[in-house]
């Protein structure tokens, strides 16, 4: 079979499988397992390399007012690979192409392909999207024994702090304007020993003002930029110094605030969200939790 990802979260999710020889095409985003970045691209994006995080954030309120994609399809490429299965997503309107550019696409492929259409809102549809994207790849068993890994992980996370008390957290997802986290996030939190006071499990995302960051009195400050790194999250953060530093917050007073990598973790609805929960677990809890010791995910911001 041979498979094109539209999504760096679905292209995670075939390589857990075992399945990455049988990719052939993938995202400009796509960087993840070693190897796959090499892979021919059929995506590029509009957003200008150098942009601020309020250039992106204005230019994505334009594509959602006008219906503009920011990604482009590169159909003649697309065609050229002859893809037999084809994976993307409708679930947010600026992570992927446009869902009319996909079945544009599939009209012009010489011998069809199966499209595949992941949409997960919660924590246990990214799980089961693993054993969706299986049966989708003729393998359902591997795809139940991988689910079956992954939540044996969350267990054990789960057991380690559970007598631990329960932290008051929020996790930005955007600091320029600032943004909640929602989806699967707050069930991460939980499920890490904490509680999320502003984002809710299986909602949308929502613009905040600084005043309900501080309002919220958070003990743990997650920044976990959507689709940036560490390096890049770090560049925003004298703004969130500057509107919450002297407010006397306790993530400030304890040195609880943390940049987890967005692009490798939050963002993408793969097998690595397992890997956050044992991250921001271990922040939470270190005396009970403990990170992978090969992860470079998350560093403590002062």
């Amino acid at each position: 079979m041979r498979i094109v990802s539209f999504l760096p979260s679905a292209t995670e999710i075939v390589c857990e499988l075992g399945l990455q020889e049988q990719l052939v095409g993938v995202t400009h985003e796509c960087d993840f397992p070693t190897g796959v970045a090499s892979l021919p691209h059929v995506t590029r994006t509009h957003l200008p390399a150098a942009a601020s995080s309020g250039e992106i954030d204005r230019l994505v309120r334009e594509q959602l007012a006008t219906e503009r994609s920011l990604y482009q399809l590169d159909h003649d490429r697309l065609a050229a690979l002859e893809p037999d299965l084809i994976i993307t997503q409708s679930l947010c309107d600026v992570c992927a192409v446009a869902e009319s550019d996909v079945q544009r696409a599939l009209c012009r492929l010489p011998r069809g392909a199966a499209l595949l259409n992941l949409e997960p809102q919660s924590l246990t549809d990214v799980l089961d999207s693993v054993v969706t994207v299986a049966d989708a790849a003729g393998i359902r068993e591997r795809g139940v024994e991988a689910r079956r890994r992954l939540q044996n992980r969350m267990n054990a996370v789960t057991e380690a702090v559970n007598s631990s008390a329960r932290l008051r957290v929020v996790v930005l997802e955007w600091i320029d304007p600032p943004f909640s986290a929602g989806h699967w996030v707050p069930e991460i939190v939980e499920l890490a020993g904490g509680q999320e006071m502003i984002g809710r499990a299986g909602q949308r995302s929502v613009t905040l003002d600084w005043d309900q960051v501080a309002a919220a009195r958070p003990e743990v400050l997650f920044i976990s930029c959507c689709g940036f790194s560490i390096e890049r999250t770090k560049q925003d953060l004298p703004l969130l110094f500057d509107r919450l530093a002297d407010l006397q917050l306790p993530c400030f007073e304890h040195g609880n605030l943390f940049v987890l990598d967005g692009s490798a973790y939050l963002s993408r609805p793969g097998p690595r969200l397992v890997e956050a929960l044992e991250l921001m677990a271990q922040a939470m809890h270190p005396e009970h939790a403990h990170a992978p010791s090969h992860s470079n995910g998350l560093e403590r911001a002062m």
